[in-house]
């Protein structure tokens, strides 16, 4: 049997991060009272609550800053500043809710060492992680084995996908085809040597990428087999493209599509969608009252930046390819389609100066809360699209039209995965996202997508 190596996978690594974020922030704060004079927070069986209200808050805007984002937190440089804002804020809202947490100390310097405690306590542990676990000795060694004509796609897609995952070579199981490929950091190698790379590598699994299971040889097959009794994972490249980047490969399934579209249950369960409804209706309410409070300057920004009608109207498709009009403030200037139906792109000049801003703070968005109350539109869920590109797009990428069996969204798991859609590549980016979203839908998901969707506000991601 081959000696396995150690690895973490995405979801073991997450934990990882929030269960050792915790427990270094508890230890810190312990060691700070038991050897200085610190009684702000103190752990003991009758402050439990304290300990409660700070791990929620911890684990809150670690979420909403990008702290469990696994490819910041390889890096020092881009995750010490979601580590700031964390602290900052986890420490700014424990002290405004003295009714949960302890009452404010007389000596205010002892604020001052809660917060340092906790932000020296988080980046000594993330140093920790990146010299460590974000090391060449844990990471997932997988090998490839497949047809030459699709290797190089399914390399580029998986090499950034997790920082973790390294694809260390490949097997061509192709017994008539002498074409080679060169990919940089990986080699190829002989179908006889499979199981001596496996060994020698410290392979944690193989992936088999091949549209047709009759080009694999029977050298190969018998190997897989062999390594299979081994205990070696061996899995179809599509589940692995799915896991390591959260969105369904359209581009390579093929014509048995079904075995990768088991939509979630979600999808028809009548309790999911009655809450799902539920509380559609309760934030867009809220949303509406909010909005009102930003109306006085949208309506100035509006007089002398815009200078036209404050809202616009445009039609959309919905659920079951059902059109609406959807309704957003103007953020172009007037006639801004004169020449035609155009894509819109970043940094578009149609947008004014006004409405850049709207898009960034995503406050255009507000009038579509009447869209949610309407029924058209849900909280969460594809962004609805204009029937020119829908025609367009259902010509030129497959499956497009599966987008509409929920409702489209205000907000989505696309919209929070990637920044601009302005090109029919774009478009498959963002439907491969929202096709991973219908096939998982479930309340995780949903809450998963909102906490994204307040980073992305914060992070000023809008359009």
């Amino acid at each position: 049997m081959a000696k396995s190596s150690i690895h973490f996978n995405i979801s073991e690594r997450k934990v990882l991060l929030r269960i050792f974020d915790v427990l270094s922030v508890l230890i810190m704060l312990y060691f700070l009272g038991y050897a200085f004079h610190f009684d702000y927070f103190t752990i003991t069986q009758e402050n439990w609550r304290w300990v409660v209200v700070l791990i929620v808050y911890l684990s809150l805007f670690g979420s909403i800053f990008e702290m469990y984002d696994l490819r910041k937190s390889s890096r020092i440089e881009k995750i010490s500043t979601s580590i700031v804002f964390t602290v900052s804020i986890t420490v700014l809202f424990y002290l405004l809710t003295p009714y949960f947490t302890p009452v404010l100390p007389d000596n205010r310097l002892q604020i001052v060492y809660f917060y340092f405690a906790i932000l020296v306590a988080l980046i000594v542990w993330r140093l920790a992680y990146i010299n460590f676990i974000v090391s060449p000795r844990f990471y997932r060694k997988a090998l490839i084995v497949g047809e030459t004509s699709y290797i190089e796609t399914i390399i580029e897609a998986f090499k950034d996908a997790d920082p973790n995952y390294k694809i260390v070579g490949f097997v061509n199981c192709e017994a008539n085809s002498k074409e080679s490929i060169k990919f940089n950091g990986v080699k190829e190698y002989s179908p006889k040597d499979l199981k001596t790379v496996v060994a020698n590598e410290h392979i944690s699994e193989i992936v088999v990428a091949s549209y047709n299971a009759e080009t694999i040889t029977y050298q190969i097959y018998y190997a897989l087999i062999s390594l299979l009794e081994d205990g070696i994972p061996i899995r179809e490249y599509t589940h692995v493209y799915e896991d390591l980047t959260e969105r369904i490969p359209v581009q390579f399934v093929g014509k048995d599509f079904y075995k990768y579209f088991p939509f979630s249950r979600s999808n028809q369960n009548k309790m999911y969608l009655f809450f799902r409804r539920f509380f559609d209706v309760f934030v867009a309410a809220i949303g509406l009252v909010w909005g009102v409070l930003f109306l006085p300057v949208v309506l100035m920004g509006n007089v002398l930046a815009n200078r036209g009608p404050l809202f616009y109207t445009q039609e959309r498709i919905g659920k079951n390819g059902k059109p609406f009009n959807i309704i957003k403030y103007r953020t172009m200037v007037k006639n801004a389609e004169k020449d035609g139906i155009a894509w819109a792109k970043k940094n578009d000049v149609r947008v004014t100066p006004f409405g850049r801003f709207l898009r960034h703070s995503r406050l255009d968005e507000i009038p579509q809360f009447i869209n949610i109350l309407k029924g058209d539109m849900s909280l969460i869920g594809p962004r609805p699209e204009r029937p020119f590109f829908v025609k367009e797009l259902s010509n030129m990428l497959p499956f497009y039209e599966t987008r509409h069996i929920i409702k489209p969204g205000l907000t989505g798991w696309a919209q929070v995965k990637t920044r601009y859609g302005s090109s029919v590549d774009d478009s498959l980016l963002k439907l491969q996202y929202d096709l991973y979203y219908i096939k998982r839908r479930s309340f995780l998901l949903d809450i998963n997508i909102l906490i994204k969707t307040l980073s992305t506000v914060i992070f000023f991601r809008g359009q």
